[in-house]
């Protein structure tokens, strides 16, 4: 008797997808001809956006737009740098020739080349991008109850996730400047709880430095005695019922929770664990925590996560040491060695594993930074923080690729064509993902607020 066969006796409505596994068996198919069929089944009959997941790569430091999306090769010499453009499977789109599998990918590519704000600090302009609002305060702004809550937050709101299943998951670091932990990537007036878990990814080497935890709650499942975990659980909660039902202890029971959960054999635990995953993926991804963060990524989504953010950076900002984007000096051989290698890498094989799989259409990828960096070169070979025009990129999830939002003017300066900002961004992530942008999400004091003040861009 074969015990791993489907039965169909447990299942109200068979799907096509659902019955593949049974059909290659009968019939003899390779595992390589039934990923193709899983392909084409899940092209013909996409996930409704309701049911989209998202994948949110982020370039802390401020991604330089010259050096990756949006290279002015006929620009005076002090402001194109020393890469060349190259040429893509999509005609008439140029990116750096540094990102030549990315180059292979524009076709699922939504190059957004206008996007601005007016904050040139790495916490206020991540918080632009990540929240979709103007910073509330000036200097260095950490965390508080307050702040806008990001728009990872706000999807893990609107989005149920299964029982013992995170609504949002941050891998593998929090975002750290000068030491602090940045405002912008947590549930802010939403609450505590609907701050990303962040957890720590279990396999690839660092980038050039290990970014700091600074006291956050980070999960590593893959450094756990279960055995002894659950019988501490058990006396842990027989202690704890007289407690206060106050709001700091709720919220740090709902994580407890949601943590023992994940730990004692989820479907998260086992997308943990990488070794899984065949060894031929794995080693596509990259050796680096960058790549096998992507790959975790696309792991948790699968395991029903609606929203995983991922850290492309290492490093605290401050003194720019460790591989993060803040390029302030010696620009080209940073990008050029350590950074766009594990970006490049990275990004197109998840974009290549997602579609082998069946499942982009089914997933919106988001790349954001914090801003670009100015025309200008200088003094040092680097590249300083400039808000005033970058580029981000969209894939997957209903985003029609093979195509460039916007342009930026000659020297890279401003916007010249279809000007947007960070809410159009967020208006457009909505819509990609089924939520209406004028959504109303509430805060805890009752007082409602739209998801998003922007207008969605036309990418679909």
């Amino acid at each position: 008797m074969n015990r791993h066969r489907p039965s169909i006796n447990h299942c109200h409505r068979i799907s096509r997808r659902c019955l593949l596994p049974t059909v290659a068996g009968a019939y003899g198919l390779s595992p390589a001809s039934l990923l193709q069929l899983q392909k084409i089944v899940a092209s013909t009959n996409p996930a409704a956006p309701g049911h989209r997941r998202c994948i949110l790569i982020y370039c802390w430091g401020g991604m330089s737009h010259f050096e990756s999306w949006d290279p002015k090769p006929e620009a005076p010499s002090g402001i194109r740098g020393e890469f060349s453009p190259i040429s893509t499977a999509t005609p008439g789109i140029q990116i750096s020739e540094h990102m030549p599998l990315l180059a292979r990918q524009t076709e699922k590519l939504a190059i957004i080349r206008s996007i601005c704000h007016d904050d040139s600090a790495h916490g206020r302009g991540m918080y632009w991008n990540l929240t979709g609002h103007k910073p509330p305060r000036a200097g260095n702004i950490p965390p508080m109850q307050n702040d806008w809550p990001s728009f990872v937050s706000v999807v893990s709101k609107l989005r149920s996730a299964p029982v013992g299943v995170p609504g949002a998951v941050r891998l593998p670091y929090p975002l750290v400047d000068n030491g602090t932990l940045q405002a912008g990537e947590y549930g802010g007036w939403l609450g505590a709880k609907y701050d990303p878990i962040v957890m720590r990814t279990p396999k690839g080497n660092a980038f050039g430095g290990v970014s700091r935890s600074l006291g956050s709650q980070v999960l590593h499942l893959d450094e756990v005695d279960t055995t002894r975990f659950s019988a501490r659980r058990e006396l842990l909660g027989s202690l704890e019922d007289p407690v206060s039902k106050a709001t700091d202890f709720g919220n740090f029971k709902h994580f407890r929770q949601m943590a023992s959960g994940m730990l004692l054999g989820s479907a998260v635990k086992n997308a943990y664990e990488l070794e899984r995953e065949p060894v031929e993926i794995r080693e596509s991804y990259g050796d680096h925590i960058g790549g096998q963060s992507m790959l975790l990524a696309r792991r948790l989504t699968e395991a029903g996560v609606p929203i995983v953010q991922v850290c492309c950076a290492a490093g605290d900002l401050n003194g720019g040491s460790g591989d993060m984007w803040d390029t302030h000096g010696d620009n080209f051989n940073r990008l050029r060695k350590n950074l766009l290698p594990v970006f490049d890498q990275g990004l197109s094989t998840l974009l290549t594993d997602l579609d082998q799989r069946g499942t982009l259409e089914d997933t919106l990828v988001v790349v954001l930074t914090d801003f670009g960096r100015t025309p200008k070169i200088n003094g040092a070979a680097g590249r300083d923080h400039y808000p005033s025009v970058y580029s981000v990129a969209l894939a997957g999830g209903g985003i029609r690729g093979g195509q460039v939002y916007g342009s930026s003017d000659a020297h890279g300066a401003f916007p010249e064509t279809e000007q947007c900002g960070p809410a159009d961004i967020h208006a457009t992530i909505f819509n990609a993902l089924g939520i209406a942008p004028r959504t109303v999400i509430r805060d805890q004091l009752g007082r409602p607020f739209p998801v998003s003040d922007g207008n969605p861009l036309p990418l679909t």
